[in-house]
């Protein structure tokens, strides 16, 4: 997936990101705290408050857990993943296509029609070009920035820059209008899941060049733009030329939907517990660390919905930097960290788990160890300091962490800066604002040593889209990079080519949750914990069913349109 964000909005959610949502499917939650009750009704606003601005609306651009459920609401793509209230919510399903991909006995060719009714807002038709467009803007060194794996995965010319420079996308071939077939360099099973990106969305041809969808879009799903003011506001009509009967995972209830940008998030709690007014409508990511107290009582009990986050937080250390190039220095600084501590500037285990591994526990492939053990999860000082001094450092060194402008944040960074002291490694935190920070931290020119963020998988029952995106060394980036540790190494790029071409998704996992501790003996990251999300919807918002990624806004709606 993506990176995590703060509470909402993912892009607003938590770091702890993004995303998306991997574990294995299964039944759909109850209402019993998994869902906000009641029945939604055609019609209505609904709010969401978030305490920062989307990253971009432009989908080649934006990679993060709040702006892909953002994008649910205005773009479709081939194929999505089924509605949060599906039987299966995992489950990868048609949505401009007839149905999922034809591959071929070698694996390299996928092929899929397009449905007949589909439109952009223009009321022009969908077409095989126009989706052959919009995936080859993933290719713009400026642009395509977002979704990596399509720009992984298809057999393009490495000196292909897009269709505004480069023109045609040789291994995209459109034999009709009705007809996409992808030509892939390897085989990989779960190409299906790769057209479900924000990167797979289509554009008429020739739209979008530069800065054009920064602040405007030609949208194909059940709503369109109706103001945008960056830093503010967002507001969303009704795309008149979308057919329900072509979408089976949108319901789009509301008539509209207000996004209202940079509010406090004590603020958006304070308003959501008090449920006045218009707020009965509204609606935000997950609840500050210092709100969850306060949800205990009975009335607000009945409207709480609780989510286990498939998101990691971690600490990427950046393994080009000096020092840290060195492993047993990056080692020793896993040892070091008191994650209890870590634990309690996130909000306590009411809000998240400690982690050991990379893949958290409830996506396909975890596998259960600790390589940095100690008593209490409060760190191994001992053990710490042997290493730095291995390494010819005993009186430790300086680094610079990178850190969010957000409290959580803040008080994580220093509870490493009291970690790490305690071996001599004098920690700086570096602060950058939250709605620019992951695009920072993914240009490795503005990278500092190391760097407070997240990770969700993108899609369900693989953790195919967790470990190569953060450590495929050869997919190193000047800009949107997510290998934030900036490893490369020769095993670990093998062997992630080998496990991506395994057909048995059981053995895959298994050699995922292999190559998951692999890794951590090069110790390129520091797992900090699985945070929970805890939402509180206005008491007139209906379909807010517990997520293991996004929310999913395309079910939302109000229980009395009338209402606010």
């Amino acid at each position: 997936m993506k990176r995590t964000k703060p509470p909402i909005a993912l892009a607003g959610l938590t770091v702890s990101v993004l995303a998306l949502q991997a574990c294995s499917g299964g039944a759909s939650p109850s209402t019993s705290g998994n869902a906000s009750g009641g029945t939604a009704v055609k019609g209505g606003t609904v709010t969401v408050l978030q305490t920062t601005d989307f990253s971009y609306l432009d989908p080649a651009r934006g990679f993060d857990g709040g702006v892909n459920a953002f994008y649910r609401l205005v773009y479709r793509t081939l194929i999505t993943k089924a509605a949060n209230d599906a039987a299966d919510p995992n489950a990868m399903v048609p949505d401009l296509a007839e149905g999922l991909g034809q591959v071929s006995a070698d694996g390299l060719t996928w092929t899929y029609k397009i449905k007949d009714g589909v439109k952009f807002d223009t009321g022009a038709p969908i077409t095989a070009q126009d989706v052959k467009f919009g995936i080859s803007r993933a290719w713009d060194p400026e642009i395509g920035i977002g979704a990596p794996y399509l720009r992984q995965l298809l057999a393009t010319p490495a000196t292909y820059q897009g269709p505004y420079q480069s023109g045609e996308n040789p291994a995209i071939e459109t034999p009709d209008d009705k007809t996409v077939v992808f030509k892939l360099k390897a085989p990989f099973p779960e190409f299906d899941a790769v057209l479900s990106m924000p990167s797979a969305v289509p554009f008429p041809v020739g739209t979008g060049a530069g800065t054009t969808f920064i602040n405007d879009i030609v949208a194909s799903g059940p709503y369109d733009l109706d103001t945008f003011t960056p830093g503010s506001t967002i507001k969303l009509k009704r795309n008149p030329n979308w057919d329900a009967a072509t979408d089976t995972e949108r319901k789009a209830y509301p008539d509209a939907w207000n996004f209202a940008i940079g509010i406090d998030g004590a603020t958006i709690d304070e308003r959501l517990i008090a449920g006045q007014g218009a707020d009965v409508n509204a609606m935000a990511g997950s609840v500050q660390t210092a709100t969850i107290a306060r949800l205990q009582t009975p009335q607000l009990q009945d409207r709480v919905v609780k989510a286990p986050s498939t998101c990691l937080t971690y600490v990427g250390l950046n393994t080009s930097k000096k020092n840290l190039s060195d492993v047993r220095v990056r080692q020793a600084i896993n040892l070091a960290v008191d994650k209890t501590s870590l634990l309690n500037a996130t909000g306590g285990n009411q809000f998240a788990t400690i982690a050991s591994t990379i893949i958290p526990s409830n996506v396909s492939g975890h596998a259960d160890y600790d390589l940095y053990p100690s008593t209490g999860n409060t760190g191994d000082i001992e053990k710490a300091k042997a290493l730095l001094t291995e390494a010819g450092l005993p009186n430790g060194f300086t680094l610079t962490l990178d850190i969010r402008t957000r409290p959580v944040a803040q008080a994580q960074g220093e509870a490493i800066q009291q970690s790490l002291k305690r071996v001599g490694i004098d920690v700086k935190l570096n602060v950058i604002d939250a709605a620019t920070y992951y695009e920072t931290i993914a240009t490795p020119s503005q990278q500092h040593d190391a760097a407070i963020t997240g990770w969700c998988p993108d899609w369900a029952s693989s953790a195919s889209t967790f470990l190569p995106p953060l450590f495929d060394g050869r997919q190193i980036t000047d800009k949107g990079n997510q290998n934030l540790a900036q490893l490369n190494d020769v095993t670990v790029n093998a062997e992630i080519d080998r496990i991506k071409a395994l057909t048995d998704l059981a053995e895959a996992n298994k050699a995922w949750g292999e190559l998951d501790q692999k890794i951590m003996e090069l110790a390129p990251v520091v797992p900090v914990n699985v945070e929970n999300r805890i939402y509180l919807p206005g008491s007139n918002v209906a379909g807010l069913v517990a997520p293991q990624g996004d929310q999913d806004y395309a079910i939302i709606g109000l229980k009395d349109a009338s209402k606010g």
